[in-house]
């Protein structure tokens, strides 16, 4: 029988391999300055709408990398100094990919349904970021982790896209669906996918001790 302990290992670890994934997967194609290999559209009439991609996915990306092994009970145990540090290193990340966030929602081309979606996310992972870190400011630490978690979560929701896309493009004929109308779907499902799983673990007992 699985215990709760293994459970919630095999979970971390599920996280850590899709996040460390998608973030090696999406990274390089920003490094190398090549439009054409963004893996969101461009508008083709806003030059700075590229740079606001790279912007937002540079730094998202790194914070994918960090934040499940900012969850490791053992590498917080052993390492507080090296998880204070990589905790900074997070925030400014997300900070930056937050507000360069707000800036490619407002020059993408995907429609106003998932400008709207991106607008939420940004304004989440700011507000959450906030209550994390204010609460560690306060030595709040079993808050600064309820919070910090829910932000993850926000920035998981990529994750979660990239597999939700695959789905829809796999049903994409039989349905007779759109890029378009997959990227909203799986943009909106995405967050709402991200928080509703979070709150689960949250609200079960010992879930953010692990």
């Amino acid at each position: 029988m699985t215990t709760p302990v293994r459970r919630r290992r095999i979970a971390w670890a599920a996280v850590a391999v899709s996040a460390v994934g998608i973030a090696a997967y999406s990274i390089p194609a920003y490094l190398t300055g090549d439009r054409s290999l963004s893996r969101i559209p461009i508008n083709p009439a806003l030059a700075p709408h590229y740079l606001s991609i790279v912007s937002h996915a540079v730094p998202a990306s790194l914070l994918l990398f960090i934040g499940p092994f900012q969850f490791a009970a053992r590498l917080r145990a052993r390492r507080p100094a090296l998880h204070r540090v990589a905790g900074r290193i997070y925030l400014v990340s997300m900070l930056i990919a937050a507000v360069s966030a707000l800036a490619a929602a407002t020059f993408s081309i995907d429609g106003f349904p998932v400008r709207v979606a991106f607008y939420l996310l940004s304004a989440g992972w700011l507000y959450t970021a906030y209550r994390g870190f204010s609460a560690i400011r306060r030595g709040q630490v079993p808050a600064h982790r309820v919070w910090m978690i829910r932000n993850y979560a926000l920035s998981f929701a990529a994750v979660v896209l990239r597999v939700l896309l695959g789905l829809g493009l796999a049903v994409r004929s039989p349905l007779n669906l759109t890029f378009n109308d997959i990227y909203t779907a799986g943009t909106w499902a995405s967050i709402l996918i991200s928080v509703v799983v979070s709150e689960y673990f949250l609200i079960r007992p010992r879930s953010i001790a692990a």
